[in-house]
């Protein structure tokens, strides 16, 4: 039971991520978000690097009293978020925005949708008119791209 409350939490945090970005990260802390799109900020970190510590506090404190409490619902929920984390910092901070050299070359067609929606966000250097605001869905438009020409 307790491994199926990790994985509706790891898959859940999908919709949270999406909301977060479309409306905290593009809305009132634009200020914190802007640099990872307009590049602003010199130097190996960015203003935006910030959220990684906003986002893992609900996880640590989850994580820090289901542990007090035997092991309580807390700690797999707290579990669930930080392995979504480890997830995100894996995927978008490694191999789409390639801060480590890794997969540079791949041909897989779900990695590449992957990385082609989140140029598309990019594409947008103001907080409004974003799209593909999630991490792991790939809206379908980009999977036809790179699976239709995986068939030719």
């Amino acid at each position: 039971m307790n491994l199926i409350l990790v994985i509706i939490v790891f898959f859940g945090m999908e919709g949270a991520t999406w909301l977060i970005h479309k409306y905290v990260m593009h809305g009132f802390l634009w200020i914190l978000h802007r640099d990872h799109h307009d590049h602003s900020n010199e130097g190996p970190l960015e203003r935006n690097d910030l959220f990684f510590l906003i986002f893992s506090l609900p996880a640590i404190l989850l994580i820090f009293y289901g542990v007090k409490n035997n092991l309580s619902y807390h700690f797999y929920i707290g579990l669930g978020i930080t392995l979504y984390g480890m997830a995100y910092f894996l995927v978008h901070d490694i191999f789409i925005h390639q801060r480590a050299k890794v997969l540079t070359h791949t041909n897989n067609p779900y990695l590449l949708a992957l990385r082609r929606a989140h140029k598309q966000h990019h594409k947008h250097l103001g907080k409004e008119d974003g799209e593909c605001f999630g991490f792991l869905w790939v809206p379908v438009k980009y999977f036809k791209i790179y699976f239709n020409r995986n068939k030719e």
